[in-house]
């Protein structure tokens, strides 16, 4: 006990470097990750469709073109407006990747299959410069 009170520093380091070396096994990406050129590519050769899980005010502050909004926390309850893409490419993004994540895993949980993850989210499809729209809710 002397040991840790004396290199308390020590021991956070070690705890918080477990932790991350564990994260990912706990936190495992829930399908394909796609950067913004792949998810183009996905939009245009396979018709792929884009489910943006953000809140509404986020999205009405910029959203991809052609991108369906429904809040993650909302999802479950609004499943009935994306079944018919269940069985089509459906690209999952968020502000920067980790809600994006969540909402693939419950629709895979709910029979989706094709599902694809923008990597970064909107943030790096900004990044590649790529176009914003701004409005409301598209269904």
């Amino acid at each position: 006990m002397d040991f840790i009170n004396q290199n308390i520093l020590l021991v956070a380091i070690v705890v918080i470097s477990g932790l991350g070396l564990l994260w990912p096994m706990f936190f495992r990406p829930v399908g394909t990750a796609v950067n913004p050129g792949e998810a183009t590519l996905l939009i245009n050769r396979e018709d792929a469709r884009i489910l943006d899980v953000r809140e509404a005010s986020e999205f009405a502050a910029g959203h991809i073109p052609e991108a369906i909004n429904i809040p993650g926390g909302k999802l479950s309850e609004c499943l009935h407006e994306i079944e018919k893409y269940k069985d089509k490419p459906l690209i999952v993004c968020c502000a920067a990747g980790m809600r994006s994540n969540k909402a693939c895993r419950d629709l895979k949980q709910n029979g989706f299959e094709k599902l694809y993850n923008l990597s970064g989210g909107v943030d790096a499809w900004v990044a590649a410069s790529y176009p914003l729209k701004k409005g409301g809710r598209k269904k």
